[in-house]
């Protein structure tokens, strides 16, 4: 089937686990007290604040309680959009600050400029928000890579292990599923990907996976250790 979009992961997929993980979750979460005290106030800050303080309970208004539960979100990992676009503002003025620069694989920046040059329309789909994959992606350790994207896809489009994501995915980019590949290294999220319609591609590099998934832990998927080995 021919391809006519790439859809792409980022964690796991063309940066390693470890840099979020290590580098970004800390950094928020140190910085949560200072930054909803110093802007606390600002609407766009306020709204997703609000939204925590109602999700947890009615009488959890004291600014720093949602702060406590913000970062016991960031240790379980949670993958909650208010928290997505909180970390998104935090990491917006690490990256300007040259705090750190984002973790891509070595030969991610040239097969992504390869296939864009080819005319090969390229999307990404992430947990965490458009506005923090956009600051990802343009403070990368290769430069500034968003021009290289056509679109971008959040958890606002819904789960990742859902298969109506993909397919609203699909709508929104106006190619049909079966056109699309999906890369990925979290075999559930291929399998919602392949429940839609997409063809997928399991990256298993090793130093995000020191157990290469074979046989039937890949699930049926391609599998694949680096970009280069992705065959369109």
């Amino acid at each position: 089937m021919t391809i006519k979009a790439i859809l792409t992961d980022i964690e796991g997929t063309t940066s390693s686990i470890s840099f979020v993980k290590e580098v970004l979750f800390p950094y928020a979460r140190a910085a949560l007290p200072g930054f909803v005290r110093d802007h606390g106030n600002d609407p766009q800050v306020r709204q997703w604040l609000d939204a925590v303080a109602t999700e947890i309970s009615a009488s959890a208004c004291q600014d720093e309680v949602i702060v406590e539960t913000l970062q016991g979100w960031i240790d379980q990992d949670r993958k909650h959009t208010a928290l997505k676009a909180l970390q998104g503002m935090i990491w917006n003025a690490g990256y300007r600050n040259g705090d750190y620069a984002a973790h891509m694989y070595p030969e991610v920046a040239g097969v992504l400029r390869a296939w864009h040059a080819t005319g090969l329309p390229l999307y990404v789909y992430s947990s965490g928000s458009v506005p923090a994959q956009k600051l990802f992606f343009g403070f990368s350790e290769a430069g500034d890579l968003n021009g290289l994207f056509s679109g971008n896809f959040d958890t606002e489009v819904g789960g990742k292990r859902e298969a109506a994501s993909y397919a609203h995915i699909a709508q929104a980019i106006g190619i049909a599923p079966a056109n699309i590949l999906f890369l990925s290294d979290i075999v559930e999220e291929l399998d919602a990907a392949r429940d839609a319609g997409l063809q997928t591609v399991l990256l298993d590099r090793i130093s995000d996976y020191p157990q290469p998934r074979t046989g039937d832990a890949t699930h049926g998927h391609t599998r694949v250790e680096n970009f280069e080995q992705i065959t369109l």
